[in-house]
């Protein structure tokens, strides 16, 4: 692996474009002012990927995707149990059930991580003018490493490493 300084300038603009146009999506989708903070653009070795995301036994709520067209791979949108929780009241304005997700509050979820990893996808599939199609999404709540693990099994044989786009989405001044 070895990327020279302006193709990983490259791959932060197309995540900035890409958050850019996710937080776009989430503040219509939920009706509110979002913000995010400058995404962090990484490229972790499979072997670090599940630390980065808060250890292998971390449990995480995960929206998959899988990428067919001119590139194929993986994309996951995962983020905290809590932050989960969140996300769903602001979707549906219901207070999550406290224990595991109702049928409706995963389908939010769902529908949720498909429109940002969407969001993501379509900047750069435009940015890099290659067909890059998504598949239905799937959702998973489970170790990180576990989930990890199902996306990454897959496409070992054609890589070592992932590249990360770390973005924080919040309210306001929040």
């Amino acid at each position: 692996f070895n990327y020279g300084e302006f193709q990983f300038d490259v791959l932060k603009e197309v995540g900035n474009i890409g958050a850019g146009n996710a937080t776009t999506a989430l503040s219509k989708l939920i009706s509110k002012e979002i913000d995010m903070k400058v995404p962090l653009v990484n490229i972790v070795s499979f072997d670090d990927i599940a630390n980065f995301v808060g250890g292998d036994e971390m449990v995480v709520v995960s929206v998959y995707l899988r990428i067919l067209g001119d590139v194929p791979g993986n994309m996951f949108f995962i983020m905290s149990v809590d932050a989960a929780k969140s996300l769903v009241k602001e979707l549906t304005g219901i207070q999550p059930s406290q224990g595991d997700f109702s049928d409706m509050e995963l389908s939010a979820i769902s529908e949720m991580g498909n429109i940002l990893i969407g969001s993501y996808l379509s900047s750069l599939a435009d940015f890099t003018k290659l067909n890059m199609q998504p598949s239905p999404p799937a959702v998973a709540i489970d170790m990180a490493g576990a989930i990890l693990s199902y996306g990454l099994l897959e496409i070992g044989h054609n890589g070592d490493f992932a590249l990360t786009i770390d973005t924080a989405f919040f309210h306001g001044n929040e």
